[in-house]
């Protein structure tokens, strides 16, 4: 397993983003509130986790949903995956919404979502006339008819 280092500021009062695991993909973030926010069914809103990241070239982090806060009350990332690029300095803010009928109360250090760093490439576009046939050709959503 490749392991990179990365330059963090933490103006958190949390630890640093960890791996639950030796196998975790994701690392833990947490919410860096002076106090709890209500978030109302159907609402959305930038919680800010007070880290400062700064990755490699070619490198990106994505701020992913975490799968208990997803499926024990409805939050979720509304952009997920959230995606961190290498040139960004700011601080990290996570976009959680809540697509529950209930109330959810985040609660400051709580972990509100999963951090992947990952490497990524970028395109050069080609223009062309005409594309290569496959199999599956112009295809589309449901298009095997399968459930």
């Amino acid at each position: 397993m490749n392991r990179i280092k990365v330059d963090i500021i933490n103006k958190s009062k949390n630890a640093l983003p960890e791996y639950a695991t030796l196998q975790s993909a994701g690392m833990d973030v947490r919410a860096d509130l002076e106090s709890p926010i209500v978030l109302k069914p159907l609402e959305r809103v930038a919680v800010p986790t007070g880290l400062f990241i700064a990755l490699p070239s070619g490198y990106e982090a994505q701020m992913r949903p975490r799968s208990g806060l997803a499926i024990k009350h409805g939050i979720t990332l509304l952009n997920s995956p959230g995606t961190i690029d290498a040139d960004y300095r700011g601080e990290i803010k996570v976009i959680l919404a809540n697509i529950s009928s209930e109330p959810f109360v985040i609660e400051p250090g709580e972990r509100i979502c999963q951090m992947v760093v990952a490497k990524h490439e970028q395109v050069v576009w080609q223009v062309v006339e005409q594309l290569d046939e496959t199999e599956r050709g112009e295809g589309g959503f449901g298009h095997t008819g399968k459930h």
